[in-house]
């Protein structure tokens, strides 16, 4: 599996009218409390009052970037080879060395390398490889699966993943935090999604190689790759294990899918 990484650009950001809601109201609660109390307590409220609008100006502040537009059109990646300074995501090339090129990016129109135990590669492009997809939100990557590959349990905790099926027949899921199993085969031009944060999967259920291209909502969607994390080596007993239970979650485990077999026991 190759696995392209970059600067997280992963902020969690309110609504503004809610935040100024929010001072609203808690400035209010605090003027009927000092309009009640002793000139002593009276000074207490002062003193809360202002820590509190210092507070939630302060988180207003940080939230107000992510509701406002690009300063610019663009804002292709820069990487100094002598970066001293670290931001969130990545700064902007010079206007005047901004090229076509920046724009484009040919890494996934070749497969990855292939894991030899897992048959399978993903390759992820983000804004660290694609200079255009900065400050854009997104990401993109290739999923290639040949005959009985899969791609073992994982989440992108920065990122929701929508998986476009380009060749073959693919059973995907996921796993949301009740425990409970969505899973679907997808067929060529099928469309699947992958909620932020959830643990999900992929396996090749076809007869021959398939294909998949994937779209995220963020720069940098971040990989936590639940089975090298816990076990390590691909070849570990556990790993091997996990692999069989994958399998069998699926109805179809012994029924090949053939592109041109009607799916009516499609899950």
């Amino acid at each position: 599996m190759t696995i392209s990484k970059a600067n997280s650009n992963s902020r969690v950001f309110l609504p503004v009218d809610a935040i100024l809601t929010y001072i609203s109201t808690s400035i209010y609660i605090l003027e009927i409390g000092y309009s009640k109390s002793s000139q002593l307590k009276k000074k207490m409220y002062t003193s809360n009052l202002l820590f509190v609008i210092a507070i939630l100006l302060l988180i207003c502040f940080y939230n107000l970037p992510a509701y406002c537009d690009n300063l610019q059109d663009i804002c292709p990646t820069y990487i100094s080879p002598d970066e001293t300074i670290f931001i969130n995501g990545f700064p902007c090339k010079n206007p005047s060395n901004v090229t076509t090129s920046d724009f484009k990016n040919m890494m996934l129109s070749q497969p990855g390398s292939a894991d030899e135990f897992l048959r399978s590669s993903v390759t992820i492009v983000t804004a660290a490889e694609f200079p255009g997809l900065n400050t854009l939100g997104l990401a993109t990557a290739r999923t290639d699966l040949e005959l009985d590959g899969l791609v073992m349990p994982h989440t992108h905790p920065r990122s929701s993943e929508m998986m476009f099926v380009a060749k073959g027949v693919v059973i995907a899921g996921f796993i949301d935090t009740k425990g409970q199993l969505f899973q679907s085969v997808l067929r060529a031009g099928d469309v699947f999604v992958f909620p932020k944060g959830l643990l999900h999967y992929c396996l090749n259920s076809g007869y021959e190689g398939a294909l998949m291209y994937s779209v995220f909502n963020a720069q940098n969607p971040g990989v936590v790759d639940v089975s090298n994390a816990m076990f390590g080596d691909n070849n570990s007993e556990a790993v091997k294990m996990a692999m069989a239970k994958l399998v069998s979650l699926n109805r179809v485990e012994d029924v090949r899918v053939n592109d041109d077999t009607n799916l009516n026991d499609e899950l």
